[in-house]
C-alpha cells in the first residue's frame, strides 16, 4: 500500500490581505486544522492590535498558535520551529493536509527549512547592545544597511534585537548575515505548497487603512493603554502599540498616532512583500483568485 502524501498548504502574504478568511475556507474544504505563523498573534495579551481572528472568524476550525503564549515568555523563530514542528507532526497523523497561515516570513521559513547553525558571541552582542543604548536604533539601521543591504530589506527594521543579532554575526564571521542564514535545508515528510495572497498596491493600502480604523473602533486604544506599564516588553515594540505608547507619553498627538499606525503598517506590508518575493515557485493572487487554484491543484484525498 502506497504511503499517503502529506501536504502543508502555506497561505502567506502582507497584513490585511485576507489570509485568515482564505485559510478558514480552505481548512473547511480539506477538513483540516490551521497552524498560525503570525509572530504577534501567539500572545494572549495582544488581540485587537494584531488583528487576531476571533471565534466567529475561525468558524469552529481548530487553530494552533493563537493565544498560545504570553508576552512574558517571548517566542523566537527557532523556538517556534521546534514547537510547531512537533504539533505539525502530530497533526499529520490525523490529516493529509494542514494549513499554515501568516505574514511572518522568518517563522514560516524556520518551520519549513530549519534553523541555520549561526555562531554567537556574548561579548560582541554586549558591544552592540551598548552601542544601541548610546546611539539608538537609527545607528543600528544605518550600520546594517551598509553591511548587509539584502538582509536589511527583509528584517523588521524597528526591532533592535534582530538588528543587533545580525550585526553580531557580521562581526564574528566577517560576512553578511544573509549569507550565514543560507544553510542546508531540513528534510520534511510532507510536501510544501506555497501561495502568496496579495492585491494591487492601492487596494492593499486601502485595506490596511480600513483595518486600522476598525481596530480603533474595536477598542485598540483601551487595549494598548492596559499594556502601557509593560511598554518596554520586546513583543510590544510593534506597529499599533508603540505609536499609542508615544501618544500616552505625550510625545505625539492622537491624530499623529493614528496616522503613524496606518503609515507604519503600510511600510511593514512592503517589507513583508519584499521577503515573500524571494520565495521560489510560490503562486500569487488575491483570495478570490487563489481559492479555486488551490482546490484544483491539491485534491482532497490522495
Amino acid at each position: 500500500m502506497l504511503k499517503k502524501i502529506k501536504r502543508l498548504i502555506v497561505i502567506a502574504g502582507p497584513t490585511a490581505s485576507g489570509k485568515t478568511a482564505l485559510s478558514v475556507a480552505l481548512a473547511k474544504h480539506y477538513l483540516c486544522p490551521v497552524l498560525s505563523a503570525d509572530s504577534r498573534q501567539f500572545y494572549k495579551e495582544m488581540s485587537i492590535g494584531t488583528a487576531k481572528p476571533d471565534s466567529v472568524e475561525m468558524e469552529n476550525v481548530p487553530h494552533y498558535f493563537i493565544d498560545s503564549h504570553s508576552i512574558h515568555e517571548p517566542l523566537s523563530a527557532g523556538e517556534y520551529a521546534q514547537q510547531a514542528g512537533l504539533i505539525l507532526k502530530s497533526l499529520f497523523t490525523k490529516h493529509d493536509s494542514v494549513i499554515l497561515v501568516g505574514g511572518s516570513g522568518l517563522f514560516i521559513k524556520s518551520l519549513i527549512e530549519g534553523i541555520d547553525d549561526i555562531p554567537g558571541d556574548d561579548d560582541v552582542r554586549m558591544k552592540w547592545n551598548a552601542i544601541y543604548a548610546e546611539k539608538g536604533i537609527r545607528y543600528l539601521q544605518e550600520e546594517l544597511c551598509s553591511k548587509d543591504p539584502i538582509y536589511f530589506e527583509k528584517v523588521d527594521q524597528n526591532n533592535p534585537v534582530r538588528l543587533i543579532r545580525a550585526l553580531e554575526v557580521i562581526d564574528i564571521t566577517g560576512m553578511p548575515y544573509s549569507l550565514s542564514r543560507q544553510g542546508k535545508l531540513q528534510q520534511n515528510e510532507y510536501t510544501t505548497h506555497y501561495y502568496i495572497v496579495n492585491h494591487p498596491r492601492e487596494i492593499l493600502y486601502e485595506r490596511i487603512n480600513e483595518r486600522v480604523q476598525q481596530m480603533f473602533d474595536k477598542g485598540l486604544e483601551k487595549e494598548v493603554r492596559n499594556l502601557f506599564p509593560l511598554k518596554n516588553n520586546q513583543a510590544l515594540n510593534t506597529v499599533g502599540y508603540k505609536e499609542l505608547f508615544a501618544y500616552f507619553e505625550g510625545s505625539i498627538s492622537y491624530y499623529e498616532a493614528f496616522n503613524l499606525i496606518q503609515q507604519n503598517t503600510r511600510r511593514y506590508a512592503k517589507r513583508q512583500l519584499t521577503w515573500f518575493k524571494g520565495i521560489s515557485g510560490a503562486v500569487w493572487g488575491t483570495p478570490t483568485e487563489l481559492h479555486p487554484i488551490i482546490t484544483q491543484e491539491i485534491p482532497k484525498t490522495n
